[in-house]
């Protein structure tokens, strides 16, 4: 009679042969196969599949059938997948509500419960499927934990809504909410542009958190390139859910772990990306978390260095003019790349996840022709990135601003003072801010806030009301990645903290 327990243990098994080999390990066997788990299965690598898949908003809503190809790649590859999911918190739900605190800290949540799941079922490989904001850096930060093969797959971005003849997106939704307020906008209309602007599952479609950090995620060479890029309801989304899956299986054959591919130059490679697009200014919080994780030093003066050198060569939403799915087309990542890589603007040597440097990712781009989404990088849309960091009296020890390449680059006015943003909020809704004021939103830092909520509710707001180039805006807390206008954020040390920017008075200049 065959020894059932004589079989010898695959080379790839490196951390799961714990769990499953041996007659020690019966018990866990036997819980294994009531899930329908079979000895065969269990003689394979495992690698865990993560998914933040939820109902509560579309921007991860696909992932459900995402994971399931993606196990399919992964069975095709020789390799055992094990799903489990995590949490989400919508940013765009959840905007201008006590909910929002919960958003940054989230991130925390995520990266927590997928490295938890991962240590304590020990398995060899991981892979991410991501979407909503907070659930791209939390990928990834507990892969940085972990150091076990992985990569991060997007679920791909929403395509735009068509309201009136335009293209529209969240964003354009959030403004619609200042125009009606200020009564340029009926109520039929603005329900009838709510109705239309998410048309299905994808995260927000424009240059905004989600796909800023797809984007530098490629270019940290921890996201495929060549897969994550495709949108959320294109046709080719299955294919690369498959092939993600076979891409991971290789990750674990070939024991590439992710301190290989995350070094301070991929870092660099990553905020070039978020420079040269108009990206998001949480990148710059959600890299220095990525940072910290590899025990990396990276600073926000890294961000304002590379930004300074790197042309803004992407017309994109919210300060330019098309959407993620437009750039799919145009030629995606590659082609920004491409010209950022032609000018030395990036550590071309840096490795990827698809086997492959970030420099032959870039030469492999294949650009549209007569697109005009991605400029070439010797007419940029302008000659620097589209972020700052900027130090003064009133933030010591930095803010950010965001520059898309078209807003005022200086205002004196006097200053509104707001403890909240619910306050100043109400304030904008009520008309009662005036050109040329200074809007002041504090006490919605880390600690004052708590949990350092987005302000897009009052930003865009204000834009819809038209006074989006006559008003500044400064606070403690975040922007949206749909934010545009003259908007300084991050202000530190925040005033819970005895930042200056509490000492503040109504009226200051």
């Amino acid at each position: 009679m065959t020894d059932p327990y004589s079989r010898p243990s695959d080379p790839s098994k490196r951390i799961s042969a714990a769990l499953t080999d041996g007659p020690d390990r019966a018990p866990a066997r036997a819980m294994l196969k009531a899930v329908g788990f079979t000895d065969s299965d269990l003689a394979k690598p495992i690698i865990g599949v993560a998914s933040t898949w939820i109902e509560t908003m579309p921007c991860n809503l696909n992932q459900r059938q995402l994971a399931g190809y993606v196990k399919t790649g992964i069975r095709a590859a020789g390799a055992t997948p094990m799903e489990f999911n995590t949490v989400s918190v919508s940013d765009g739900v959840s905007m201008g509500t006590e909910g929002m605190r919960g958003s940054l800290v989230s991130r925390e949540v995520i990266a927590d419960s997928i490295e938890l799941v991962t240590r304590g079922h020990l398995f060899d490989g991981l892979i991410c499927l991501v979407g909503c904001d907070k659930t791209l850096p939390g990928a990834v930060i507990a892969l940085c934990r972990l150091n076990v093969p992985g990569l991060v797959f997007y679920n791909g971005s929403i395509a735009p809504g068509r309201w009136q003849d335009q293209d529209v997106t969240i964003q354009d939704v959030f403004e619609a909410v200042g125009r009606h307020a200020a009564g340029n906008l009926s109520a039929e209309d603005l329900h009838s542009l709510e109705n239309v602007a998410c048309p299905g599952a994808g995260a927000c479609g424009g240059q905004f958190t989600a796909n800023t950090m797809a984007t530098a995620l490629e270019f940290l060479g921890i996201s495929p390139s060549s897969l994550s890029g495709i949108p959320a309801t294109d046709g080719g989304k299955r294919a690369a859910a498959e092939q993600a899956g076979r891409m991971v299986a290789s990750l674990v054959r070939n024991d590439t772990r992710p301190s290989e591919i995350i070094t301070r130059s991929s870092l660099e490679n990553a905020i070039a990306s978020i420079a040269a697009t108009g990206g998001s200014t949480n990148g710059v919080l959600h890299l220095l978390a990525i940072a910290a994780e590899m025990s990396i030093d990276l600073t926000i003066d890294d961000f304002d260095r590379i930004a300074k050198r790197t042309p803004t060569i992407a017309s994109l939403k919210p300060g330019g003019r098309w959407v993620a799915t437009d750039l799919h087309r145009a030629g995606g990542s590659a082609l920004i790349a491409r010209e950022l890589a032609s000018a030395g603007l990036l550590h071309e040597d840096c490795p990827t996840v698809e086997g492959t440097t970030l420099g032959e990712v870039a030469a492999t781009a294949s650009e549209r022709p007569g697109q005009e989404v991605v400029a070439s990088i010797q007419r940029p849309f302008k000659q620097t990135g589209g972020l700052a960091i900027l130090r003064g009296n009133l933030a010591p020890d930095g803010c950010v601003v965001k520059l898309a390449g078209h807003e005022r680059l200086s205002h004196v006015g006097p200053a509104r003072i707001f403890d909240s943003e619910e306050a100043c909020f109400e304030a904008v809704k009520a008309r009662v801010l005036r050109a040329g004021d200074v809007v002041v939103i504090r006490y919605e830092g880390p600690a004052g806030g708590p949990g350092m909520r987005e302000m897009l509710a009052v930003t865009a707001a204000i834009v819809g009301e038209g006074m989006g180039d006559s008003v500044a805006l400064i606070t403690d807390g975040r922007f949206s990645g749909a934010t545009r206008g003259l908007m300084v954020g991050h202000v530190a040390p925040e005033a819970a903290r005895g930042g200056p920017i509490a000492i503040l008075r109504e009226g200051d200049t």
